[in-house]
C-alpha cells in the first residue's frame, strides 16, 4: 500500500508543477456593430415555445404560427423589398426559456429558404 501511495504523491507534484505550463484556451466572441442607418422595414421572428413563433413587421405583431410555415411567410414579407437585393432583414428574438437549438434551427430554416440577412436579437446592458 505504501508505495501506491508514493506513485500518486508523485503523479500529484508532476501534475501540479505542469499545470501552470500548459497553453489556456482563448474563445474569441463575436462583437455587436452598430449600423450607421436603421433599415426601414425589419421582420421580427419571437420564439415563444420551441414550435411556435410570433411574426412582428416593424414593431406590430401580425400572427402566431408554426415553425414550419415560417420561411413562406417570411419570403412573402420579401416581395417588396425597399432594402437593396439583400431584402428585408429578418431578426430572431427568444423568450430565456426557449432552447438555443431551437433558435439555430429556426435561423438554419430561414437560411436555407432563401432569407439573405438573417440576425439575432442582442440585448446590450451598461456602458
Amino acid at each position: 500500500m505504501v508505495p501506491f501511495i508514493d506513485v500518486m504523491l508523485v503523479l500529484l507534484i508532476i501534475f501540479m508543477v505542469s499545470a501552470p505550463l500548459l497553453p489556456t484556451g482563448v474563445v474569441d466572441l463575436p462583437s455587436v456593430g452598430s449600423a450607421k442607418k436603421a433599415p426601414d422595414r425589419v421582420i421580427e421572428v419571437v420564439l415563444e415555445e420551441e414550435d411556435r413563433v410570433k411574426l412582428r413587421v416593424d414593431n406590430k405583431d401580425l400572427d402566431t404560427l408554426a415553425v414550419s410555415e415560417l420561411s413562406e411567410r417570411v419570403k412573402a414579407l420579401q416581395v417588396d423589398n425597399p432594402n437593396g437585393p439583400d431584402g428585408v432583414p429578418v431578426i430572431i428574438s427568444a423568450r430565456k426559456d426557449v432552447r438555443y437549438e431551437a433558435v439555430i434551427k429556426v435561423m438554419d430554416r430561414l437560411k436555407k429558404a432563401g432569407v439573405a440577412r438573417v440576425g439575432l436579437s442582442v440585448r446590450t446592458t451598461g456602458g
